[in-house]
């Protein structure tokens, strides 16, 4: 964590361009108290902003409405107006012009069959935005298991997931080693690899680099010089 600090610190000042971190073990912060439980935590208190984590390549993003929160708790954070701000700051962070939102229920419920109550207040969200943007740029609430089929992606591969794994699990599967993450809303560039610390295949030279490498890549693509 002094390490990430000292890093942010220096980048936050101007003495680089863009900061890229590996990934950190959450138990060990918890252990060393901690009061974050990741990166993106921590850089949305350094600058005050609610930082975005989004995952994915070319081929793929996904964006996470709630990052580390523990799934029980997720229903209660899906209101209209976090949803429609958190919208608003995507779309001012990506510019991307066709983004998928997605449901929270199995099959976005099914027209409220099932629950519906969380994709009340997503369609609300994303009529609201759009029309603060003046144009169509969010579709939903999408039914997240045919959001990713191949089809679907040919349409809309920039997406919105409401909770952790329902976007990661399928990204992973598609493209765990092209992947990398980005942090959004932020004042400065923050990139990262799509994975975890791997403490099984540690120090024996088997971890695959690939996302350290686009992590940088992107970095340094987004430089403005």
């Amino acid at each position: 964590f002094i390490s990430f600090d000292n890093a942010l610190n220096f980048t936050a000042k101007g003495n680089a361009d863009a900061l890229v971190t590996l990934p950190i073990n959450k138990e060990s912060w918890k252990r060393a108290k901690i009061p974050y439980k990741g990166h993106t935590d921590a850089l949305g208190k350094y600058f005050n902003r609610d930082a975005i984590m989004m995952l994915g390549c070319d081929e793929l993003y996904v964006a996470l409405f709630s990052d580390h929160v523990p799934l029980k708790a997720v229903s209660k954070k899906i209101k209209f107006k976090a949803l429609k701000r958190f919208l608003l700051d995507f779309y001012a962070s990506t510019k991307f012009e066709k983004v998928g939102v997605l449901g929270f229920n199995p099959h976005a419920s099914d027209n409220g069959t099932i629950g519906g109550k969380e994709e009340i207040e997503i369609k609300m969200a994303i009529e609201a935005t759009n029309a603060s943007l003046k144009k169509e740029i969010f579709i939903g609430p999408l039914v997240p298991d045919a959001a990713f089929t191949p089809n679907a992606l040919k349409s809309t591969n920039r997406l919105i997931a409401l909770y952790h794994d329902v976007g990661l699990a399928p990204l992973k599967a598609l493209y765990f080693d092209r992947s990398i993450n980005v942090s959004l809303n932020l004042p400065i560039i923050r990139t990262s690899v799509d994975h975890g610390t791997a403490f099984d295949i540690a120090y024996q030279l088997k971890a695959d680099t690939q996302s350290y490498i686009q992590s940088i890549k992107f970095a340094l693509n987004s430089v403005k010089i």
